[in-house]
């Protein structure tokens, strides 16, 4: 089995229903790992009601299910964690909120520094990127936090074992170099949701990719 496994992010907007059977779709093809739901503009109702959708659905895969940025409705809506911001609540509080045995993982971008300081918080996992060009991403945000390279995950998957998460354009063509650099879990969103064929062709050409056999 790879090392590598897929971490998968919501598009900014979906109708919760519908969108559901495409999750469903893409954890059939069995690369997955890890699912966030991501509604940067969504009200709080309106996240809770897609997670009460959507949760069952990982729960079927033993998928992880990770809320973006909101402890406090993690905690409601009984997901499994959470993924920070470096301008959202701190770790330590977060880790207040959820207990002891949520995920609680954060981005630091391009920077060594905020990965160390994230791992001696008790950070779960860190997400480096965005690697490549990505539409979830702002163009301000990317210049202010920086473009890391392969270097920085091979550094971090070699001086430590808490796992990485490599985000930002990723596609099964371009992630080869994060992989061999040793990346715990590639992130997608607009690769596997807007793939031609559907998600599940998303995914089993991300696992191939990442050196699992192509499923049938």
């Amino acid at each position: 089995m790879p090392d590598t496994a897929l971490y998968l992010i919501s598009p900014p907007r979906l109708v919760a229903s519908s969108f559901a059977r495409s999750l469903d779709e893409a954890l059939n093809a069995g690369a997955g790992k890890a699912f966030q739901l991501r509604l940067k503009e969504a009200s709080d109702l309106q996240i809770l009601e897609a997670a009460g959708e959507l949760l069952p659905v990982c729960r079927r895969h033993d998928v992880a299910f990770i809320l973006n940025d909101r402890a406090d409705l993690a905690v409601q809506c009984g997901a499994d964690g959470i993924h920070l911001g470096q301008e959202d609540m701190s770790i330590a509080d977060a880790r207040a909120i959820l207990g002891p045995d949520a995920v609680i993982g954060i981005s630091c971008h391009a920077s060594r520094d905020m990965a160390i300081d994230a791992a001696e918080a008790g950070a779960d996992y860190v997400a480096f990127g965005a690697f490549f060009p990505t539409k979830s991403k702002p163009l301000a945000k990317i210049e202010k936090w920086g473009v890391p390279a392969p270097g920085l995950v091979e550094w971090w998957s070699t001086n430590t074992t808490i796992p990485c998460v490599a985000i930002g354009g990723m596609t099964p063509e371009n992630c080869g170099p994060l992989v061999a650099a040793g990346a715990d879990f590639i992130a997608a969103i607009t690769s596997v949701w807007e793939h031609p064929q559907g998600p599940g062709a998303a995914v089993r050409a991300f696992a191939t990719a990442f050196g699992e056999p192509k499923a049938a």
